[in-house]
């Protein structure tokens, strides 16, 4: 019996990437696919390729919003309809690999009580250029396809999101257990949901490249991460909504809440560094405060001494010195 996979796929403006995206899903093999496309009220032509998509295979379907809705009430439309055993959230500007849902599916019916599954992701820039991103691997300096307990999985992770969403194949049971994506959380939600998950069921890790994840102008988190700050407040958000939500599943909720702030508080000073090098002294000021807020340990650190130093100078003196970047920034 084929295993069943219900594949969403909201889109808004990505009318020139739906059908390569929706073709990805519908093509994979040894697996059960369906397909919801939620068009967000694009301004484009996705309405006509959508419509068409959905009239010349049956395992497609295609809703229009009325109005925009914007991403979280879309993805949490979608997490309503799915019913099958497994569910993928997979953006209209990304596409699967061949065989990615098969080897997702396949790791999770050999270890029923996995929650979900994720692998490497290859990032496609407008040049053309690919890069295969294995964050989660290179933190655990392991490889091999493998399952670790939820909280291992946490604590790897720290305060940074390794899980590129379309890769990240859900069980349907314990997706509708925990529930949707928070309205709070617009650019967070994904970190606070796989930590959610995580909190209730182990987790699948599986070593080979699973989806392209495009990079584009038009990516709607690329002018708000690059602001900085908004980015550390939202991760911030992320982990406090987390330990209120998973509290009691929490053995050592102390020890996981000082590493996780501990480690956000170390990326805000590399951001902090980064917004010095960069002329931005407020914004270095306030990333700096942040990191003290988020981890009163920081001032012990390097980093911190290294910024520091950077401010005792005076900026002149500092590129003088003729230091433009430092290797400190932090992981986003």
């Amino acid at each position: 019996m084929a295993r069943c996979v219900d594949v969403i796929v909201p889109c808004y403006n990505y009318a020139h990437y739906l059908t390569d995206c929706v073709q990805s899903a519908l093509n994979q093999r040894d697996v059960a696919v369906r397909v919801l496309i939620i068009d967000d009220c694009s301004p484009d032509s996705t309405p006509e390729i959508g419509a068409r998509l959905a009239e010349a295979d049956a395992r497609v379907t295609y809703v229009r919003h009325a109005t925009n809705k914007r991403h979280i009430a879309t993805f949490n439309e979608g997490l309503d309809w799915a019913s099958q055993d497994y569910l993928l959230l997979l953006s209209a500007d990304d596409y699967l690999l061949d065989g990615a849902l098969l080897r997702a599916t396949t790791l999770m019916e050999q270890a029923p009580d996995v929650g979900f599954a994720f692998g490497n992701a290859r990032v496609l820039f407008d040049s053309g250029e690919q890069q295969v991103t294995s964050a989660f691997g290179e933190a655990t300096g392991t490889t091999g396809t493998r399952v670790l307990p939820g909280l291992d999985f946490v604590r790897v992770c720290g305060a940074t999101n390794m899980v590129s969403t379309p890769t990240a194949v859900v069980r349907t049971s314990l997706q509708k257990k925990v529930g949707g994506y928070r309205t709070e959380l617009p650019h967070s939600g994904d970190l606070e949901m796989w930590f959610r998950l995580a909190a209730q069921a182990p987790v699948g890790f599986i070593d080979d490249d699973q989806a392209v994840y495009r990079i584009h102008a038009s990516n709607m988190s690329g002018a708000y991460f690059a602001d900085m700050l908004p980015d550390i407040e939202q991760r911030q958000m992320a982990l406090e909504c987390f330990f209120e939500s998973a509290s009691s599943l929490l053995p050592d909720e102390n020890g996981l809440r000082t590493q996780l702030f501990g480690d956000l508080g170390q990326i805000a000073i590399g951001r902090a560094s980064m917004a010095f090098n960069q002329g931005r002294h407020d914004l270095s000021q306030s990333l700096g405060t942040l990191a003290l807020k988020l981890d009163p340990n920081v001032r012990r650190s390097l980093n911190w001494r290294k910024l520091a130093f950077k401010r005792a100078v005076g900026p002149k003196i500092w590129r003088a010195l003729g230091t433009t970047r430092d290797g400190f920034a932090g992981r986003r």
